[in-house]
């Protein structure tokens, strides 16, 4: 029995749920802190530009390889190239989701806690730079911060130990809606602030003489974060597709379902990080600090700031489901028996691991390691090192070990568009792709120099 036997009930349900899965904190969270360390408008560019370009084909390659072959991450590849070594591009997603959620869940402790301290009303009526303050003493604060992960992680694990297919869609499609609502009220508010000009000309307006090779490779990690492309979770859920989907379509939507949540996001923070006299370079607190401090503005904004917690930590949720996920169906496939004790076993080990992380902002702070702390390294690896990697093993796969005939059939059944533009994805998948993804490892490690 497979894990999952069912397939989506929707098209509409399908692309809730993967844009649920590839929203959670890599629009929410991580892009305004990424866009505010790597030069603001100039980065937002580059990012739109990467994950249009690069990351949709390869999320088109995913749901191509997943719907096509209806098997786990690992057994995708080994039906498509049964005889080599492919498989091991789903191994490296599994890592790669392993250290992703280890961190991750530091974060979604983080929400846990904000949830806690808006109830108990500690976020209301505070001054403007005395967020900040207030995060940093809660992060620091080892016991609180690693209960907090334990949390997240068993909440995780319980769902996922059911099997999370039918409650993740017809979640989706009430809360990813309710999500876009609330951010659409804070950005209200946001915009009425007083003095915003300066954070919105941050924000949209590209000023290149910041980019640089590190923020480019950045703005690429943020495309495959964003959309989840490069760790194969994406050929997970695609195998639950129907083949009456149209792939292209689905995948257009996700992407710009993407982006638009990261406008959102932008126009939700940087007014008000310029508006309160805060620093756009602040890192991974940047939402935190800044939504209490906006919220406080609004009338029934300790209200507000509890529903859109919640909200966001729902997205949060899908994403962790889908990354245990791929693990565990690797590694039960037929054996539905032991779903369960799997699933515990996978998310005790992430959570273990994620302690070092969790404790970077406190007693661990000062250990780092090519001066980066557990919790950046972390980061640093997923996003700017495994997830290309990945995406480019993934695009070679596609480009070069799938016959070409088999998968224009694939990307064709069900989808008008898909007639239209499969050779120029085929194009872009096979040359494009990889080039551009070497090219941009190649300029940072020094050995090209672009600017």
């Amino acid at each position: 029995m497979k894990h999952q036997p069912e397939q989506w009930t929707s098209k509409l349900g399908f692309i809730l749920a993967t844009a649920g899965s590839a929203i959670g904190l890599g629009a929410i969270w991580k892009f305004p802190y990424m866009t505010g360390v790597s030069g603001g408008g100039a980065f937002f560019l580059v990012f739109i530009v990467f994950t249009l370009f690069i990351g949709m084909p390869i999320l088109l390659a995913e749901f191509t390889i997943g719907r096509g072959s209806q098997k786990d991450a690992i057994g995708a590849y080994q039906t498509f190239a049964p005889d080599k070594k492919w498989h091991y591009i789903g191994i490296l997603g599994m890592i790669t989701c392993f250290i992703l959620l280890s961190f991750y869940s530091v974060v979604g402790g983080w929400i846990l806690l904000y949830l806690f301290e808006t109830a108990a009303g500690h976020l209301s009526g505070l001054a403007g730079n005395e967020y900040g303050t207030q995060f940093n003493e809660i992060i620091a604060n080892p016991f609180v911060t690693v209960f907090a992960q334990l949390i997240f992680m068993v909440i995780t694990i319980m769902v996922v130990a059911k099997g999370v297919q039918k409650g993740i869609e017809r979640a989706s499609k009430i809360m990813m809606p309710a999500l876009f609502i609330a951010f659409v009220i804070l950005i209200i508010r946001s915009l009425t602030l007083d003095n915003i000009g300066e954070g919105i000309s941050f924000f949209l307006y590209p000023d290149f003489s910041s980019l640089n090779s590190k923020s480019i490779l950045f703005a690429l990690g943020q495309s495959f974060f964003s959309i989840s492309v490069g760790v194969s979770v994406m050929v997970t859920y695609s195998s639950y597709l129907s083949k009456k989907e149209d792939l292209p379509k689905s995948a257009f939507t996700v992407v710009l379902m993407n982006i638009f949540i990261s406008l959102l996001a932008g126009l939700a923070i940087f007014p008000a990080v310029f508006s309160f006299g805060l620093e756009p370079e602040a890192g991974p607190g940047l939402l935190f600090v800044v939504l209490p401090a906006v919220f406080n503005q609004m009338p029934l904004g300790s209200l507000f700031l509890f529903i859109f917690l919640l909200l966001f930590l729902f997205a949060t949720f899908t994403s962790a489901f889908s990354m245990v996920e791929i693990i565990v169906a690797a590694f039960t496939k037929d054996k539905h028996e032991q779903r369960r004790k799997t699933t515990w076993i996978i998310g005790i080990c992430i959570f273990l691991a994620g302690i070092p992380a969790a404790l970077s902002f406190g007693v661990l702070s000062d250990v780092t390691l090519f001066d980066k702390t557990m919790f950046d390294l972390s980061d640093y690896l997923v996003s700017n090192i495994l997830m290309p990697l990945g995406a480019l093993a993934i695009s070679i796969f596609t480009g070069f070990a799938v016959p070409r005939k088999v998968l224009e059939t694939e990307f064709k059944t069900g989808s008008t568009l898909g007639k239209k533009i499969f050779a120029l994805w085929f194009m872009m998948i096979k040359y494009v792709v990889p080039v551009a993804i070497i090219i941009v490892f190649l300029d940072v490690i020094g050995v090209l120099k672009l600017q």
